[in-house]
């Protein structure tokens, strides 16, 4: 008699043994795909829930630096590029230079394609005197910003229409001008465009017009003596020393400051939004990896518990039925069966029960563990688990379990005196 039909025999007459054993496999089995397909879900919509927190961080983040952006320009132009010949110390006292160079010097700058500048305007600034109200005042000429040709931004300062001036706080209100008036400059009559607020500084005693009118009034046509600019909103060691190479690179005989206190509150608001970014985005992770530990670590005491209750119990069943057995053993023996034969009945029929209580556990273990936790994320994890690979790894690693947990009882089979056993019963 072969053993495939051996083993058949045995089963149909003591399936209850079989059946117990059958279980056993399948709710190891069943146990150990429950947890991983649990694992995996929480996998999944961890990384689900993080992906859409990490969108709408981003989404969040690039209002804040839209916002951070708009409130920089608010600010101002930070940057002044200037004649390189100009002596500063000048220029500090007077608040205005005494050198002037091209116009054209924006142009070329604009076009240069400068990535560390944002914004380019080109300026004509003087203290004069206002002839007609017997006071001294800075005259700023500005005309539109020079567009970069690889940037589509809105000017910070709007041109000055031809044919109007904007006064600035002080001088519309000692003069008490308002919108609209009339107002005679040196000769020329001009219509108030804007009354500028209070800003604390030499604006409130300054007229702006545009840049061929200054240039114009002061007999310096095409030339001016400034181009204001705007750093780009980039994080780097040395922000002025860059722009200083690069424009230096293209008009050679410049120079380049920077508003201190400016430069210094852009650059911060622009560290703590990236700062916040990081913060926020590192505490989630670390939430959630705390979260996933603890998970695998109850589930990995769950089934470890699990599969060696099932191992044991697997033994004990093999155990007793080699005890109701030691007859049947006994005679086959004396009938010259050798101790392999026996060995493998045994373990073939605890490996039989292990593969088809592992089909058994994979299919309740993963239905149930979609029952339990429903939605996509669990459906993902499941079809996943119902791979071919890996069910035929549940398949093998059962039928290896069954048969390692059977294989003392089969070996004390095996092993027993024939004579003994008959003498015995």
């Amino acid at each position: 008699m072969t053993l495939s039909r051996l083993v058949l025999r045995e089963i149909a007459h003591r399936p209850g043994h079989f059946g117990l054993g059958l279980l056993a496999a399948a709710a190891a089995v069943g146990c150990l795909a429950a947890a991983v397909a649990v694992l995996r879900e929480h996998q999944i919509a961890t990384s689900r829930m993080l992906a859409e927190k990490e969108a709408a961080l981003r989404d969040r983040l690039a209002r804040m630096e839209d916002d951070v952006r708009k409130l920089t320009k608010e600010m101002g132009f930070n940057i002044l590029i200037l004649p390189k010949d100009l002596d500063l110390g000048r220029l500090y006292i007077d608040g205005a230079g005494d050198r002037t160079m091209p116009e054209t010097y924006a142009e070329r700058l604009a076009k240069a394609g400068v990535a560390t500048i944002n914004h380019v305007l080109p300026s004509l600034q003087q203290r004069v005197k206002w002839a007609e109200r017997d006071r001294t005042v800075f005259l700023m000429g500005v005309r539109g910003e020079v567009l970069i040709q690889r940037q589509g931004q809105k000017p910070i300062l709007e041109p000055v229409p031809a044919g109007t001036v904007w006064l600035g706080h002080e001088l519309h209100r000692a003069l008490g001008l308002k919108r609209g008036d009339r107002v005679a400059f040196n000769g020329r009559d001009f219509t108030v465009g804007r009354c500028q607020p209070e800003k604390g500084s030499k604006d409130d005693i300054t007229i702006w017009m545009s840049l061929a009118e200054a240039q114009d009034l002061l007999g310096l046509p095409g030339r001016i003596n400034a181009i204001l600019a705007l750093e780009c909103n980039c994080a780097t060691v040395d922000r002025v020393g860059e722009i200083r190479a690069e424009v230096a690179r293209i008009l050679p005989d410049t120079q380049v400051i920077e508003y201190q206190s400016q430069a210094l509150a852009r650059a911060e608001m622009r560290n703590r939004t990236a700062a916040l970014a990081r913060e926020e985005i590192g505490r989630e992770k670390e939430a959630r990896d705390r979260l996933a530990a603890g998970k695998e670590a109850v589930a990995a005491a769950v089934v470890s518990l699990v599969l060696a209750s099932c191992a044991v119990w697997i033994g004990f069943l093999a155990f007793a039925n080699v005890r109701e057995r030691r007859a049947e053993i006994g005679i086959l023996r004396a009938m010259g069966v050798r101790t392999l034969p026996i060995l493998a009945l045994f373990l073939s029929r605890a490996a039989l029960a292990g593969v088809l209580g592992a089909g058994l556990g994979c299919a309740l273990g993963l239905f149930g563990a979609g029952a339990w936790i429903p939605g996509e994320a669990m459906a993902e994890a499941v079809r996943g688990l119902a791979r071919p690979g890996w069910v035929a790894a549940a398949l093998a690693g059962s039928a290896t379990l069954s048969a390692f947990a059977a294989w003392l009882p089969a070996l004390w089979a095996a092993r027993q005196d024939p004579a003994e056993i008959l003498r015995e019963t």
